[in-house]
């Protein structure tokens, strides 16, 4: 069997369970080395006490069936605790490859109702916490190219949602973290690119503790791999780890079920130009208003209708 990633060492946030745990599980089928990395806290929330056991588990797994790896159980959105998250890949493995992040926690609420809480705790795991590991993976693949004097290997996969593409009434906060990742995502990829490291990010559906709710209506197949399993998801995440996809860089997947789709960069649909110095209101009123007029009032984008779900 082919092992594209033999030879390499990762790192996996939030990989004590679902799509984590399928994404660790993959890299080390494919060859490489890796740090689960899970804070373990039991509640989708990120409420509960800290526990080792579930990026120890999966370490354990990988190390049953050959691989290698170990836990790491620290809080990915803690400066400090990312440092030593990299530090430990590099010591352990002498240097740091692949980053995977996908640590993540809920907290829903419709906007007028969301605490400052809330909104604080989803921006500082999901987004807080992609930058953080970023930041010092980032700053060893620099060291490693000027030391070496050219391009390095580096790869980073990052967890963004259809809930930034599409919208989600009920997840301000997440939606806002995972359109901000996309962002982090193109800048690291430029920042990047010179020293042969890319940045990618995925959108994933999958059935998961994280979103038990959204996919309530959405049932498993009596047999068979459910559509909406983490295994569908993990197979991308390993080939944009892999040398075979050092053309991709900048660039946002969504994956589920046996598809996956490369979203475009957002488009200009349409151009108005002022026939002054600057527009008046008078003008954009002629201009725009007959532009949304087959629109009814409050219209916006219907999210099954956008990604294309139906309920089973």
């Amino acid at each position: 069997m082919s092992l594209p990633l033999e030879g390499l060492s990762a790192v996996v946030t939030g990989a004590g369970r679902g799509l984590g745990r399928a994404e660790a599980l993959e890299l080390a089928r494919l060859g490489a080395a890796v740090v689960v990395n899970d804070y373990g806290q039991p509640g989708r929330d990120g409420s509960g006490e800290a526990s080792a056991a579930p990026a120890e588990e999966v370490a354990a797994e990988i190390r049953a069936a050959g691989g290698r790896a170990l836990a790491h159980t620290g809080d990915v959105a803690d400066f400090d605790e990312a440092r030593e998250l990299v530090r430990l890949a590099v010591g352990e493995f002498g240097k740091l490859d692949i980053l995977v992040n996908n640590a993540g926690i809920l907290r829903d609420r419709m906007v007028f109702s969301m605490s400052e809480d809330e909104w604080d705790s989803v921006i500082r795991v999901h987004l807080k916490g992609h930058f953080n590991t970023t930041h010092f993976a980032a700053a060893h693949w620099r060291e490693r190219s000027k030391a070496a004097g050219g391009r390095v290997y580096g790869r980073i996969v990052n967890t963004s949602s259809e809930a930034f593409l599409a919208g989600s009434a009920g997840q301000p906060n997440y939606a806002a973290a995972k359109g901000g990742i996309v962002g982090l995502t193109t800048s690291t990829a430029l920042a990047l690119a010179k020293y042969g490291v890319t940045a990618n990010a995925i959108c994933p559906r999958a059935r998961t503790r994280m979103t038990e709710d959204v996919f309530a209506g959405f049932r498993a197949p009596g047999e068979g791999l459910d559509p909406l399993a983490p295994e569908h998801v993990a197979p991308l995440v390993g080939y944009l780890a892999s040398p075979a996809a050092e053309r991709l860089n900048g660039q946002l997947l969504v994956v589920h079920g046996g598809m996956v789709a490369v979203v475009e960069r957002p488009r200009v649909q349409a151009q108005f130009d002022s026939k002054q110095d600057t527009f008046t209101y008078d003008e954009l009123d002629a201009l725009l208003t007959p532009h949304y007029a087959d629109r009814p009032t409050g219209e916006t984008f219907a999210a099954a209708e956008v990604l294309g779900l139906k309920r089973r």
